[in-house]
């Protein structure tokens, strides 16, 4: 077959991105032609693939999205595919990939009333429509359970055009046979103490994953645990704002900050806890990679995948509707005071990535895409 496949923006470290890498390449080694839009492209482009960068300017965001699906629809008619797969919602899709929660549930929930009067709010909510609305083709391949009833609830979605795949991580996350000695050397890299205790947070958008909230956590902690905690944060966005905060709370010479990279597997293996305390997030890898590396987890329950922390006991899951900082404190705090806990939650998340399918998730959305339920 001829697949489209359609992003906005792909860079290597985004956690949709590199589901959309995968599910392309899985395609790929079937045989099927894989052409994909983007408007930007960050980093090289793997052998096979057709990339087409779309050539549209405009002043806002929401400009640039209409002219890029305008430009595809074009572009589509003269070249015609077998199937168009969207990572972000748009018109005209046989497939969307659903990364990304339901706008008009957020809407609701967090916005007020004049938002709805707002550009933004009418386009987000237009191209999400021509999506999930019932007069829709569009078959929608879900990664959690928790956003589903969401798009029910605001379009009327027939619930058999959801397709819900496993989660996607991969297997390189999992604990190795040497792993006790590649955390010694990756410590031993990063100058960390043996009696020091390192936090990590991963993921790209330091606002809505909660950093701020990471750095309230670790400057609550009590003095003699906080002098020897550091935190590490990993991901794609500007850290000027979270340095000053962690300035005013004192805790700026205990936080190191570093951009998108491939050595994730060293920095699970190295840390004691993931802290993920994030105010959104429709799934969540990090937290399965952390798990299966052997890595306890403090995470919200907003999170899509907190359930795999819960269901396989790899470390604490608090609440988030709503959400109280002090419960994220204390929670920390006793997680970095009981080894005992973190040796236990650490054995069960190395047992749960021996049996769980977690891993499959390119193979099944390839499927979907080139299967008979798009015929």
């Amino acid at each position: 077959m001829d697949l489209a496949f359609a992003l906005y923006k792909y860079f290597p470290f985004g956690g949709m991105q590199r589901n959309f890498l995968r599910i392309a390449k899985a395609c790929l080694a079937r045989g099927h032609a894989v052409r994909v839009y983007v408007l930007e492209w960050q980093g090289e482009v793997p052998e096979g693939i057709e990339l087409v960068r779309v050539p549209v300017r405009a002043v806002s965001n929401v400009g640039r999205y209409r002219r890029f699906s305008a430009w595809l629809a074009r572009d589509l008619a003269q070249r015609p595919v077998d199937r168009v797969v969207g990572f972000n919602k748009m018109p005209g899709l046989d497939v969307y990939y659903a990364g990304d929660p339901c706008f008009a549930e957020k809407a609701e929930r967090l916005r007020g009333p004049f938002y709805r009067f707002s550009s933004r709010f009418r386009h987000f909510s237009e191209y999400e429509r021509a999506v999930f609305s019932p007069e829709s083709r569009t078959q929608i391949l879900m990664m959690s359970p928790v956003q589903m009833p969401m798009f029910i609830k605001h379009y009327g979605t027939p619930e058999n055009r959801f397709h819900m795949l496993p989660p996607g991580i991969s297997r390189d996350r999992c604990a190795p046979p040497d792993a006790t000695k590649r955390r010694q050397r990756f410590r031993e890299a990063q100058g960390i103490g043996q009696s020091e205790l390192l936090l990590l947070q991963i993921g790209s958008g330091f606002r809505i994953k909660g950093v701020d909230r990471s750095l309230t956590a670790l400057a609550s902690l009590p003095p003699a645990l906080s002098a020897r905690t550091r935190l590490f944060i990993i991901g794609q966005d500007k850290a000027d704002p979270y340095l000053r905060r962690a300035q005013q709370l004192n805790i700026a010479d205990r936080i190191t900050f570093f951009k998108g990279r491939d050595d994730i597997p060293d920095f699970l293996l190295g840390s004691d806890i993931l802290i993920h305390p994030a105010y959104n997030e429709n799934t969540g890898n990090v937290l399965l990679e952390a798990m299966v590396a052997g890595l306890p987890v403090l995470v919200t329950a907003i999170c899509g995948f907190a359930r795999f922390v819960s269901e396989a006991d790899a470390g604490i899951v608090i609440p988030s509707a709503p959400f109280e900082q002090e419960t994220l404190d204390r929670s920390l705090a006793s997680m970095l005071a009981d080894d005992d806990a973190r040796a236990r939650w650490s054995s069960n998340g190395i047992a749960f990535g021996k049996t769980a399918d977690i891993y499959d998730m390119p193979e099944r959305a390839a499927d979907i895409i080139v299967g008979g339920a798009l015929a």
